[in-house]
C-alpha cells in the first residue's frame, strides 16, 4: 500500500532546514555568547558554507553509491550523531575546536541529506504530487527555521537562567537536537516508501561520471552572457553577504561594544521569527509578482528591495533603540526586503539553467549562489571589528550599488516567468 506523501514530505524537510539553520544561525550565536571575537566567528563559520559550494562535485556519486532513501536516513543519523558532539564538547576545554569539527560534519552530512532529499522528492512522487506539495516542503522548511532560530534559541535562553551557566544550557540544546534527529532516523526508516526508480542499479563508472561532469561544467561556461550572468550569481547579493552574520552579531552584542544587546530569547523572537515570516512573506510575494508579469518586469522593483532596506541597520546602529517592537519593524522590514529581492535571484539562476544539462547547471549556479554568501562572510568580523557598526552598516549600503551594476548587465527574454496563457 502506497504511504501518503503527507506523512514523509513535511517531516523531511523540516529535517532539511534545521541542520542549515543549526550550522549558519545558531553557531554564530553560540560562539558569541561562548566569548569569541567577530572575526574569529566570521571566519569560521563562513568556511561551512564550502560543503554546499562544492556540492556538484560528489552529487553524482550519491546518485551512484547507494539509494536515495539510505542516503536520507544515513545523513539523518550523522547529523545527530554532529549535534551531540557538538553538545558533548561545548563544556570541554578544547570546545573551539572540537565544535568547529562536528559542525563541518553536520555541514557536510547536510549538504548530503539536501542533494538526497531533493533527488527523493521527485522518484516518491509523481508530477501532480510534485507540484502539489512544492508549496508544503517549502512551507516546513520555514517551520524549521523558526523553529531552529527561534524557539532553540530562546529555549537556550530560559535554560541560561535556570541553570546559571550558558555552556550548560547551550550544550542541553544540542543534546534535544541530536534526540529529535535520532526521532527522525527512526521515524524516516519506517515510513519513506521505497519507489522502484530509487532501488534501480546505476552502472556507470566514476571515470565516466567525471567525464559527464566535465562536458556540464564546459557547457555551462559556454552560454551566452556567461560573464554576466557569473557576477551576478557572485555579486547581487555580496551585500548581503557582509550583512548577515553581523546583523545577528549586532543584535546580541552588548551595548557598549555598539551592539543592540539582545537576549537570546529576545533575539529568538526578532530575527528567529519575526525576520523569519518577513522573508517568507517577501518572497512569496516575489514569486507571484514574477509569475505574473515575467522576471524582467520586476527585476529593478526587486534589485530595490533587496539593497534599500539594509539602511534598517545603519539607523538601528545610530539610534541603538532599546523597544523590542521597533527593532522588531526594522529587522522585519529588511528581511521582507531581501525575501522579495531574492526571488529574482533564484528566477535568474533558473533563467542561467535552461537547456542541455539544465539540473546539473542549475547545481552549479547553486555553487555560486554558496560561494557569494561565503567569500564577503570570511572577512566581514574583520571589518566590523576594524570600523565599528556604525561604519560597516554604511559600508554595506555602499557595497549595494554592485548589485545595480550587475543587475544591468542581464539580458532576460521578457516572457521568462510569466505564466502562459492556454
Amino acid at each position: 500500500m502506497k504511504k501518503t506523501p503527507w506523512a514523509w514530505v513535511p517531516t523531511l524537510y523540516f529535517a532539511e532546514g534545521v541542520p542549515y539553520v543549526a550550522v549558519m544561525t545558531i553557531s554564530l550565536i553560540l560562539y558569541k555568547r561562548l566569548g569569541l571575537s567577530n572575526t574569529d566567528i566570521t571566519l569560521y563559520t563562513s568556511w561551512l558554507y564550502l560543503p554546499w559550494v562544492i556540492k556538484p562535485l560528489w552529487s553524482p556519486f550519491v546518485d551512484m553509491m547507494k539509494s536515495k532513501r539510505w542516503w536520507i536516513t544515513a545523513m539523518q543519523l550523522l547529523i545527530g550523531a554532529s549535534l551531540g558532539g557538538v553538545a558533548f564538547t561545548i563544556p570541554a576545554s578544547m570546545w573551539l575546536q572540537g565544535s568547529l569539527f562536528f559542525f563541518w560534519m553536520m555541514a557536510f552530512a547536510s549538504a548530503t541529506h539536501d542533494i538526497a532529499a531533493d533527488g527523493f522528492y521527485m522518484m516518491g512522487l509523481d508530477s501532480h504530487e510534485q507540484a502539489y506539495f512544492v508549496g508544503i516542503r517549502s512551507t516546513f522548511y520555514r517551520i524549521a527555521t523558526i523553529f531552529s532560530s527561534g524557539l532553540l534559541v530562546g529555549l537556550a535562553g530560559a535554560l541560561q537562567v535556570l541553570t546559571r551557566s550558558i555552556r550548560y544550557s547551550w550544550s542541553l540544546v544540542f543534546y534535544l537536537m541530536a534526540g529529535l534527529f535520532i526521532a527522525f532516523w527512526l521515524y524516516h526508516n519506517w515510513v519513506l516508501p521505497t519507489p522502484e526508480e530509487d532501488g534501480e542499479k546505476h552502472t556507470k563508472t566514476a571515470a565516466a561520471i567525471w567525464e559527464e561532469f566535465r562536458q556540464t561544467v564546459v557547457t555551462f561556461f559556454r552560454k551566452p552572457q556567461v560573464v554576466a550572468g557569473i557576477c551576478f550569481m557572485l555579486f547581487y547579493r555580496m551585500p548581503e553577504g557582509l550583512l548577515a552574520k553581523i546583523s545577528a552579531l549586532f543584535l546580541v552584542d552588548s551595548s557598549h561594544n555598539g551592539g543592540l544587546g539582545l537576549s537570546d530569547g529576545e533575539y529568538g523572537l526578532v530575527q528567529g521569527t519575526v525576520g523569519v515570516i518577513g522573508l517568507t512573506l517577501g518572497g512569496i510575494l516575489g514569486g507571484i509578482c514574477a509569475s505574473r508579469d515575467g522576471l524582467k518586469r520586476w527585476l529593478w522593483p526587486m534589485v530595490i528591495a533587496i539593497t534599500m532596506p539594509d539602511v534598517v541597520y545603519v539607523i538601528l546602529a545610530y539610534l541603538l533603540p532599546s523597544n523590542l517592537v521597533t527593532i522588531s519593524v526594522c529587522v522585519f522590514i529588511e528581511q521582507f526586503g531581501y525575501g522579495f529581492g531574492f526571488s529574482a535571484y533564484m528566477l535568474y539562476l533558473i533563467y542561467y539553467s535552461q537547456g542541455e544539462h539544465k539540473t546539473s547547471h542549475y547545481a552549479l549556479c547553486t555553487a555560486f549562489m554558496a560561494l557569494s554568501m561565503m567569500i564577503p562572510g570570511l572577512f566581514a568580523g574583520a571589518l566590523q571589528e576594524a570600523v565599528g557598526y556604525r561604519t560597516f552598516f554604511i559600508i554595506v549600503v555602499v557595497a549595494c550599488s554592485m548589485t545595480y551594476v550587475v543587475a544591468k548587465r542581464l539580458d532576460i527574454d521578457p516572457e521568462f516567468g510569466k505564466k502562459q496563457k492556454d
